[in-house]
């Protein structure tokens, strides 16, 4: 037989398109001509597939070699065609007989001829799983094609055992999926220490990333270097529910594009993305050459969080406002445009002023008044809008700090120490936190069928009853602090989540009051 045909698949954003790698060995001067927009990385492929036929033992077809890969207008990249590219050839030139099932391919091919792990395997082994095809994967790639759950997928470490497997059809060894109980993750988050217990003082902070995580909503917080503004914001995945089941497959399929594998044993954990204030926008939003998801894509159902906001690039800090709002991200290039998602949890922290001490009880501040103004107008006053949530995050006192190690180091644990100074309703809120947080959501999402923070315009008015004192002061708080349209509608929304927490159908004054708390004008902070 002189032609032969495989399967396989391009990466293009989060879609993994079906390729066909068709081959032909026809008479001849020898010649090996890779069509079909292949990148150079697939043309070199020659030379690769060339010399692991010879080393397993197998004779390169003399001849007029032709692999076309299709659909031609679909750009390839990647060392992913090398096994199906040398399995076409082997079939074409009747050193493996022609596999009568639908069979995908990847791996990337040593001179030796063994294989190479690729990236994006679990996303095209979900996709193949849908469409019903077998895989042949290099053993580098075992564990995260095991985890898509795939039910004929086989791997191998040469070539010489792919065309073994390819072969054997089903007679093969196939992989043992990994079986992921929800159940027993569910059960271990909740026997975790509670997120909020080791956090010594910052009881408003506290509330805030409780209400936080409660809606959905966005945090900014600002204090002075070193009061817990990033420990705090590190605590908020903790508090969040584990990843649903459907969740957690898009999350991986997003992670495994980027090349992150994903890992068993954070199977339903929410993702937690810090990227330095130096990023560019296309490491933030995603995009470049290759399209690849951005940070905000690969925080999807998880948290995002920027520490020192105003250093971080003007461009980049303005391109984080319409995924904000719509939870996806459009990237549009000359021959593409790519729709990636990009629902995540907003947590910013900066400081006070340049020198980081402006209203500090303990150091003073250096800065002139122009220098202040200059660092805070680095933050736009439309982005600044679309944070839900701003709270001060004052220094802790120096003797509650003491207190908090001393009664660590005695009593074995850092909780027994909060225990003595706050209130009991304080201590009782932060213990119960992460059972606040589940209650309220399961709330929301049984009346609205969406958290707090993404009611959109039609829905807020339905989902935030207003007592005659409720209206009476959002009244005289929209005259008074000049809020926007779209700051009435965080406020409300802010408002519907901490009556959510006290499990009240209606949104009363102290509802309201703590909302207006917890959303301050950056001036005042």
């Amino acid at each position: 037989m002189s032609l032969a045909r495989i399967f396989s698949r391009a990466q293009l954003g989060l879609e993994a398109p079906l390729v066909h790698v068709e081959l032909h060995v026809g008479r001849g001067l020898p010649s090996f001509t890779i069509v079909g927009l292949p990148a150079p990385v697939v043309r070199e492929s020659r030379e690769r597939v060339r010399a692991a036929l010879l080393n397993s033992g197998y004779q390169f077809p003399a001849g007029r070699i032709t692999v076309n890969l299709a659909p031609v207008e679909l750009s390839k990249q990647g060392g992913r065609f090398d096994l199906p590219i040398a399995l076409g050839l082997l079939i074409a030139s009747d050193q493996l007989p022609v596999c009568s099932r639908a069979v995908e391919c990847y791996g990337e091919l040593g001179l030796a001829g063994e294989l190479k792990a690729v990236s994006g395997m679990f996303l095209a082994a979900l996709r193949a799983a849908q469409a019903g095809h077998a895989l042949i994967v290099p053993c580098a790639n075992r564990e995260e094609v095991a985890l898509s759950g795939h039910s004929a997928a086989f791997d191998a470490a040469t070539l010489r055992e792919a065309a073994l497997r390819l072969a054997q059809g089903e007679r093969a060894q196939r992989l043992m999926g990994a079986s992921i109980d929800r159940e027993a993750a569910d059960a271990g988050a909740s026997a975790a220490a509670q997120p909020l217990s080791d956090v010594a003082g910052q009881w408003h902070a506290k509330r805030a990333l409780i209400v936080a995580a409660a809606g959905g909503h966005s945090l900014l917080m600002v204090g002075p270097p070193g009061c817990g503004k990033s420990m705090l914001a590190a605590r908020l995945p903790q508090l969040l529910p584990p990843l649903s089941s459907a969740e957690a497959l898009e999350v991986a399929a997003i992670g495994s594009v980027w090349g992150l594998k994903p890992d068993a044993h954070a199977w339903h954990r929410r993702p937690f993305r810090a990227p330095h204030h130096t990023a560019s926008a296309h490491a933030i939003v995603g995009g470049g050459p290759q399209v690849r998801p951005g940070e905000i894509s690969l925080a999807h159902q998880g948290v995002l969080f920027l520490d020192e906001l105003p250093e971080f690039n003007r461009r980049v800090l303005e391109a984080l406002r319409e995924p904000m709002e719509t939870g996806s991200i459009t990237l549009a290039r000359a021959a593409s445009r790519l729709e990636l998602p990009a629902q995540f949890q907003l947590v910013a922290a900066m400081n006070p002023c340049p020198c980081g001490y402006l209203g500090d009880l303990v150091q003073q501040c250096r800065c002139t008044g122009a220098a202040i103004e200059r660092y805070r107008s680095r933050i736009s006053g439309p982005l600044l809008d679309r944070i839900d949530i701003r709270i001060e995050v004052p220094r802790v006192p120096a003797d509650e700090l003491v207190q908090a190690a001393v009664a660590a180091g005695s009593a074995g644990g850092a909780g027994s120490a909060h225990e003595q100074s706050p209130p009991c309703a304080e201590v009782r809120s932060a213990r119960d936190a992460c059972q606040q947080v589940r209650e309220a959501r399961g709330r929301r999402m049984a009346r609205s069928g969406v958290l707090s923070a993404r009611l959109s315009a039609a829905q807020l008015p339905e989902c935030c009853t207003l007592p005659p004192a409720s209206e009476q002061l959002l009244r005289r708080s929209c005259q008074r602090l000049g809020l926007s349209g779209r700051g009435v509608y965080r406020l409300l929304a802010v408002s519907r989540t901490i009556a959510d927490l006290a499990d009240s159908d209606s949104i009363e004054p102290q509802h309201l009051a703590e909302a207006m708390q917890l959303r301050r004008p950056l001036s005042v902070a």
